[in-house]
């Protein structure tokens, strides 16, 4: 099996910042692409931030500036640092990893972190 645990979510005042990170366990899989999705009330989730393993990133437009996105290979974690925050981007953050086992990047499969809210409030 492969387990996402995410972690850094929180309570912040607009213009502050947090860090969310999610490590995908487990020993007989290969990540690859790694990337962070958002659910608000009522709303459709939709892709933030996606981190691919060529050293690409894809953001969404909402967020560009103000959100970075890295990884960390040997950790099997991938990051989103959320700056300059707005009450806009108060949802359910959840993580997505795709893996694929053996040599070949193909077939991947998709796994989902539990999620962590995000609250931006004053």
């Amino acid at each position: 099996q492969v387990h996402l645990v995410e972690s850094g979510g929180g309570l912040v005042q607009p213009g502050g910042s947090l860090r969310l990170s999610c490590e995908a366990s487990g020993s007989a899989f290969s990540i690859g692409a790694m990337g962070w999705y958002r659910q608000a009330p009522g709303k459709q989730r939709e892709l933030v931030a996606m981190d691919f393993t060529g050293g690409s990133t894809n953001y969404v437009d909402s967020v560009k500036g103000r959100f970075i996105i890295s990884r960390d290979n040997a950790k099997k974690t991938v990051y989103l640092q959320m700056n300059s925050l707005k009450p806009e981007d108060t949802a359910v953050y959840f993580c997505n990893v795709k893996v694929y086992f053996g040599r070949d990047i193909r077939p991947q499969y998709a796994y989902w972190g539990q999620g962590t809210q995000v609250t931006v409030s004053s």
